[in-house]
């Protein structure tokens, strides 16, 4: 079953935050995942508040989406994230 990660991001640091921006794919193709929304145009439909950069990445399950999140290779990039943006990530399956 795939599974899914939303993510909220309000960046902060732009510059920094294009370093991040440049390694992540490789490390999410690394796991089988695949983005199927990066930081488009966003309109809410419902409820308060501006949307913040979204994204939506896909993986084939949520084995791979913890493996994923919780490699080495990506802390050290949640560590730059962080240091260049605030987010919220959501880890849901899917259908």
């Amino acid at each position: 079953m795939a599974a899914y990660i939303i993510a909220e991001v309000e960046i902060t640091d732009p510059a920094a935050y294009e370093d991040y921006r440049k390694q992540a794919p490789g490390v999410i193709a690394a796991f089988g995942g695949r983005y199927l929304a990066r930081g488009g145009a966003a309109e809410l439909l419902e409820g308060q508040g501006e949307p913040k950069r979204l994204v939506i990445l896909e993986f084939p399950s949520a084995a791979q989406l913890r493996s994923f999140y919780h490699s080495p290779d990506y802390q050290k990039l949640v560590a730059m994230r962080q240091r260049a943006a605030t987010s919220r990530l959501v880890a849901v399956e899917g259908l």
